[in-house]
């Protein structure tokens, strides 16, 4: 049977890398977005509001996907605004795609803040889970939008009889313009603007994270489990925790992310250096650079997610995923971190967004 997918967030870093994977694949490909993009060859834009029922209803008109992938999110100031918004979001879609009766599968994609805890609440010491971090844990005694959303989806499948996938991520690494939450291309124009102005690339996190175990997860990898969850029956209605495979330390990768930009690496000097700070007065800077180096974007805050990064590299943990389940399922795709960060940064020396 023909597989037809609709891609929410196509344009963000997972999307764009699921819909690769998907028309590679062979599959008919639709990204929803209210500003759709059509820059990937064989993707069809559809452009509706997902908080808009009837926006919906007249996007979809003529399209019957039989999988759906939920890749993007919407960020406000407190977590009730946020689980008010993203579950409608969630819930609005799959409401317009009911009477169509052709999802077999729905995937939503999260992250380890379904572990550590919402923006308002998160990886706060005396409630910090030990690590690996498992899917069997228990959600935390706290509002958090990725348990709504995750309910939603939960609430439809019993409705519709469509099966479905809980994906969870940690730092997500490749390339989109425009991205809240994009630490690879962060410290790519951290490095860069370091480079040009003779800074040190010092580390800006907390010592727990210089110290201790981390991961993260390439876009093409989550790409993958995303399209093995849906058409695999072992991987039906679970979660599954998704990062590259391997652990590493930030004292062992900082310096050669730092020697691939040929800047001078500082590590943790028992201070923290927020970003956020650290590039507060860099966008005339990086405005100079791009003109200089005749760069694509010259915005530095559609590249660079300070806050984002600082969230990450800030903690007062270290952190690692445990991927056994999906593994002993049947998914072994793996790939080493260090590789992640330098095809990022090769992929944007190429595409002109850093020099």
């Amino acid at each position: 049977m023909d597989k037809t997918a609709l891609i929410v967030g196509a344009s963000g870093i997972m999307g764009s890398n699921l819909a690769r994977e998907l028309l590679a694949q062979g599959w008919t490909t639709y990204g929803l977005a209210r500003r759709p993009k059509s820059d990937i060859a064989g993707l069809h834009p559809v452009a509706a509001d997902l908080l808009a029922p009837s926006s919906l209803t007249t996007a979809l008109a003529e399209i019957a996907p039989t999988h759906v992938f939920l890749t993007s999110w919407l960020r406000h100031d407190t977590e009730a605004e946020n689980i008010r918004v993203n579950g409608a979001m969630v819930r609005n879609l799959l409401a317009a795609l009911a009477p169509k009766h052709s999802v077999q599968h729905v995937a939503l994609v999260t992250g380890l803040k379904h572990y550590l805890g919402p923006f308002e609440s998160y990886a706060r010491a005396g409630a910090l889970p030990p690590t690996p971090l498992r899917e069997e844990m228990p959600r935390l005694p706290v509002d958090n939008f990725y348990y709504a959303q995750e309910d939603e989806v939960y609430a439809a499948a019993a409705r519709d009889g469509f099966t479905w996938s809980i994906h969870r991520p940690h730092t997500v690494i490749g390339l989109a313009v425009g991205n809240l939450m994009n630490l690879g291309t962060t410290l790519a124009v951290y490095a860069s603007i370091c480079k040009e102005t003779g800074r040190p690339f010092q580390w800006p996190g907390s010592g727990a994270q210089w110290n201790g175990l981390s991961d993260v997860t390439d876009a093409r990898v989550i790409a993958k489990q995303l399209v093995w969850a849906a058409t695999t029956e072992a991987a039906r209605n679970e979660a599954f925790n998704i990062v590259n495979g391997d652990y590493f330390r930030w004292s062992w990768l900082w310096p050669r992310l730092a020697a691939w930009f040929g800047v001078e690496a500082v590590g943790f000097d028992g201070t923290m250096h927020p970003l956020e700070a650290e590039m507060a007065n860099d966008a005339p800077i990086w405005q100079e650079i791009a003109t200089r180096h005749h760069l694509a974007e010259p915005d530095l805050r559609q590249l660079a997610s300070a806050w984002h990064t600082d969230l990450d590299l800030g903690r007062p943990i270290e952190v690692m995923t445990d991927m056994s389940k999906s593994r002993q399922a049947g998914f072994h795709v793996y790939q080493r971190t260090e590789d992640s960060f330098f095809d990022l940064f090769a992929q944007l020396r190429a595409e002109r967004l850093i020099p």
